[in-house]
């Protein structure tokens, strides 16, 4: 009974290694949705400089939409729940896992199922996207390497797709 109670991932722990890309589960983390009309509710409530441009990424914080944020943080991390502020702060952390893609390649195995033109995705951009038919959130953190949001009831699917893709 107490096997239950024990949270398993649902994509491997070991990296998956092809040629020029490495595929892997990134740590826990805790995740939030945050809403807001004003960004400067959130600064002043989470005491963190928030990013206001759409695609734009700072701190673990990422502009999504004009009122839209998606905030990762470190497992265990809290943060204040906005009671009686116009703001809307959604713990999502069990919702979702991050794929990190990273080497040469990497944007060539999200490119073979993702319409976005990684070419031109500078670093530190981030932006909702789709992987065939996943939606996902796609951060560039470096030239070579990418962290993928995707819900946890599709990431098995979305690890066989990209490690298939990094097969050929």
């Amino acid at each position: 009974m107490s096997e239950a109670l024990i949270r398993y991932e649902p994509v491997s722990d070991t990296p998956f290694v092809a040629e020029g890309v490495r595929i892997s589960l990134a740590p826990p983390m805790q995740r939030h949705a945050l809403r807001a009309r004003n960004a400067e509710d959130l600064e002043g409530l989470l005491k963190v400089k928030i990013p206001r441009k759409i695609g734009a990424s700072q701190g673990g914080i990422m502009c999504l939409g004009p009122d839209e944020w998606y905030f990762r943080n470190q497992a265990g991390a809290t943060i204040p729940t906005g009671e009686g502020l116009p703001v809307a702060i959604t713990d999502v952390s069990e919702r979702s896992i991050c794929l990190i893609i990273e080497g040469p390649r990497a944007s060539e195995i999200l490119m073979s199922g993702c319409p976005l033109d990684l070419g031109q995705f500078a670093v530190g951009r981030a932006t909702r996207t789709m992987y065939e038919t996943v939606e996902i959130i796609i951060m560039r953190e470096a030239e070579d390497c990418f962290h993928v949001e995707v819900w946890r009831s599709f990431s098995a699917w979305l690890w066989i797709a990209m490690t298939t893709a990094a097969r050929h």
